[in-house]
This record gives C-alpha cells, structure tokens and sequence, in this order.
C-alpha cells in the first residue's frame, strides 16, 4: 500500500498541531507535515502543496466561520481529501461535514490511536466517522448544499472579502486589511453577489449564515 507523504495539519491551537503530527507518524512515519494555524494559512499551503495527500481542518479558525473553510477547500483543491477535525461531537456537525465534502470527522476527544485510525482509513480511500455515531446521522437540506456549491467557486481573494462581510466590515476596512483600492473591493463585492445568487450585502451575510455550525433553527 503506498501511503501519502504530504499532510497539511491546519489548527490554530500548537498543541493540538503537536498532537496531530504525533498521530500521522504513527501512520506515515517519513509524512512531510505542513501547518497551518489560520484559514488563509491554509489556503497558502493548499496552493503551495497541489500535491498534498490529505488535509486535516479545525473547523474554528481564524478566518473561516462555521463549514466555509471546508467548503472553499473542497471548491479549490478536489483532489485532497478532508478530515475535519472538531471539538463538536454533535450527529447533525458530523453530518454536515460529510454532506459539505469531508472524507472523515474526527471529534478532538479522540485518542491518538483513534486519530491515526481514522487518518490510515481515509489515506487508504475510506470515509472515516466515529463508530458510535457514524448510523445516527441525517442529511443537510438542498438550500445549504446549493450555497455550498456557490460559495465553493469563489476565488481565495472572494472568500476573505466574503468573511469580512460576514464580520460586518466595511469595504473601506476590507481594503485597508487587505492593502487594495475600495474600488477593488467592491468589484469583489459585485462579484460575490452574482455567484452566490444574492442582491445585497446582508442578503450574503445571512445565505452564509447557513455555513454556521449550528444553523439557524426553523423560525428563527
């Protein structure tokens, strides 16, 4: 079996990052690690790394919110699998994260046995899930897999403006942190809106609100 030799372990916490590098060379002793510890860290070693094999992703780092940061990866880079490593144990996040595109859920509970357990199947080509909940689960409803097939096409600079928004930035604060002109931004704005089927900036702030890890209860 040849087993992948480039992993990109993206968590914001070193600790965390420590303890996943620990449970790869328990699969992939010679693995080359590449970390990341905020979501456009990621982005930068996912385009400097096309070749990586897999892809471990906190779900909550600086930069992403809720399953945007899975989604955009799953829109950018294909070919790479996913795992989603999480604090949430919670059926319906798990789901969620298999719906959005991961190849494995891994809740940071795990022992480290559990975590290459999980990291050898999906290298191997399986779907990995923690065994108690794995037949407990239900599907996302066809408007959050719509927007997720959205906002998967938007650029790497598109996400950030998007995130931004989501922090209710205004364009002349987002030109600023990204160092462009305003009227840069608002082609970026212009463009959001087209791909994500929306007409206002509040109209994308609250179709990405549907990204959250606890989506919006019914009537709410």
């Amino acid at each position: 079996m040849a087993l992948a030799q480039k992993i990109i372990i993206a968590d914001d916490h070193p600790l965390f990052r420590a303890a996943l590098q620990q449970a790869v060379k328990q699969v992939v002793p010679e693995a080359q690690i590449v970390e990341a510890d905020s979501m456009e860290a990621v982005q930068i070693a996912s385009a400097n790394h096309p070749d990586a094999d897999l892809i471990l992703l906190d779900l909550h780092m600086p930069g992403a919110h809720g399953f945007s940061g899975l989604v955009f990866l799953r829109g950018q880079c294909p070919g790479i699998p996913v795992i989603v490593v999480s604090g949430s144990e919670e059926p319906l996040v798990i789901r969620r994260a298999i719906d959005f595109g991961s190849s494995g859920f891994i809740p940071k509970s795990s022992s480290l046995d559990t975590i290459a357990t999980a990291i050898g199947e999906v290298l191997e080509g399986a779907v990995w899930l923690p065994p108690e909940i794995a037949d407990n689960l239900s599907d996302i409803s066809e408007e959050e897999a719509k927007f997720a097939e959205a906002l998967s096409t938007l650029t790497p600079q598109q996400f950030r403006v998007l995130n931004m928004l989501i922090e209710g930035l205004l364009n002349k604060q987002i030109a600023y942190e990204l160092n462009v002109s305003e009227a840069t931004i608002k082609a970026h704005v212009t463009a959001i809106l087209r791909k994500l089927g929306v007409h206002s900036r509040t109209q994308a702030v609250i179709a990405a609100k549907q990204l959250e890890i606890e989506p919006p209860k019914v009537g709410e």
